[in-house]
């Protein structure tokens, strides 16, 4: 009850000093709101950034040849030196990833390897008929490509099995080309051959597919609507006919559900150590963006403390407000707290008073901060068009903080008032 009895003498106080008591909280809010808004920003970027990785395919593995280093070579008399440095090595059919390689990683570890994506670029060129054209990367891809490329198809069919082995002329097109080439039919395009120029060779393609274009967030586009290039894609053997090559200096990995992509990039490196033991001049490397994702989350995390740290620098400020105020106002109350020491009143119920007001004080601060900083990272969250993601984590802390501090810088003033000599209050004017 003598809790509740404080409570409710701090509120009457707080509202005979309304103006007073306002500015005194000032501090608090402004230090808890600035905290509240830069947490919920930082919040939403953080996760706006790992959703964009994700769909960019950071739980996969890009497994590729890399030029070994450099190794020190040891003369019969047994003096040691560096090699020569080798640069601008080529590769050759014998140093590439081959088929064989690939299909006997996915054979090995088949609870682990959802798909793979190979692809092969043919070269740069365009769709032409008549005055039409459309900007185009000639891309051989293989079934597992648009899994992980996450292509999304508007109209029509992948490739199957037996197209992919046949090595035909079949394309799939994005709905950017279609607009380009048949004003946006796409039933004037599915069946359709269109002539493909690629340098100075002309390719005719059958379209069987066509998907909807989505700009990469890592990847801006200055060119116009009708000049935008996008990839065309036919079968991966038809590409690597074209270009007359065997091998793969790259592919990627598309792990299951619940496989940890920075493990099985270890694993797969380890499984073409055997293929690489006699090539002195590449091995094969792999890694997965999971940990790039990871140390970026953990950079914008620490800059957005940093920050939210300086911002909290208000709360301090406002904490030594609160200590002013309540010395004025044990001033002000001197012959009140002399009275209530008169009547028996015990120091220990006197200090109480005067901390739970100063905490009333800073918890009141603290909920206006709270609602005007979420409200305020909201609104920021959406100027830089993310989803706003309150951090509950720093409105627990910043409640609890304010608290503290209302405690802390409370107690001084709170003592002094307790420790008065009650003779001396009762003669205070």
């Amino acid at each position: 009850m003598l809790f509740y009895e404080n409570v409710r003498l701090a509120l009457h106080a707080l509202w005979a000093n309304k103006m007073r008591s306002l500015l005194t909280m000032l501090g608090i809010i402004i230090g808890i709101s600035s905290v509240i808004a830069i947490m919920t920003v930082g919040n939403s970027l953080t996760t706006s950034m790992n959703e964009s990785m994700v769909s960019l395919g950071a739980n996969n593995i890009t497994v590729y040849i890399q030029q070994k280093e450099e190794e020190t070579e040891t003369t019969e008399e047994g003096l040691k030196f560096e090699a020569i440095p080798r640069r601008n090595v080529s590769t050759t059919d014998d140093d590439l990833i081959s088929r064989d390689m690939i299909e006997n990683l996915c054979e090995v570890y088949p609870d682990e390897i959802y798909a793979v994506s190979v692809t092969e670029n043919v070269g740069s060129g365009q769709i032409t008929e008549g005055r039409k054209y459309a900007n185009i990367t000639f891309t051989g891809a293989s079934v597992g490509a648009f899994v992980a490329n996450d292509i999304k198809l508007t109209h029509g069919r992948f490739f199957t099995e037996s197209e992919m082995d046949a090595g035909l002329l079949l394309g799939i097109i994005s709905d950017k080309s279609v607009n380009n080439m048949f004003d946006g039919d796409p039933e004037a395009a599915l069946g359709s051959v269109i002539n493909v120029e690629v340098g100075d060779k002309f390719y005719p393609v059958t379209v069987i597919g066509i998907y909807k274009y989505e700009q990469s967030g890592f990847a801006f586009s200055f060119a116009s609507e009708k000049n935008i290039t996008t990839n065309l894609y036919i079968p991966l053997k038809t590409a690597k006919a074209i270009n007359h090559t065997e091998g793969y200096t790259s592919f990627t990995v598309i792990v299951k559900d619940g496989v940890d992509p920075d493990a099985f990039a270890a694993t797969a490196q380890n499984f073409f150590k055997p293929y690489y033991r006699n090539n002195r001049k590449f091995e094969v490397s792999a890694f997965s963006l999971t940990s790039v994702v990871e140390t970026m989350s953990s950079m914008l995390g620490k800059i957005t403390t940093a920050i939210a740290v300086v911002a909290g620098i208000a709360l301090v400020v406002g904490g030594i407000g609160v200590m002013n105020i309540m010395l004025v106002s044990i001033t002000e109350r001197t012959r009140e707290i002399g009275t209530r020491k008169a009547l028996g009143a015990p120091n220990s119920s006197i200090r109480m008073q005067f901390i739970v007001e100063a905490v009333v004080i800073c918890l009141i601060g603290g909920i206006i901060g709270i609602i005007l900083g979420v409200t305020a990272g909201i609104g920021a969250a959406k100027l830089l068009d993310t989803v706003a993601v309150p951090s509950l984590f720093s409105i627990v802390l910043s409640l609890s903080f304010s608290m503290a501090i209302g405690v802390f810088f409370g107690y001084y003033p709170a003592n002094k008032a307790a420790k008065m000599d009650p003779i001396e209050a009762l003669r205070y004017e």
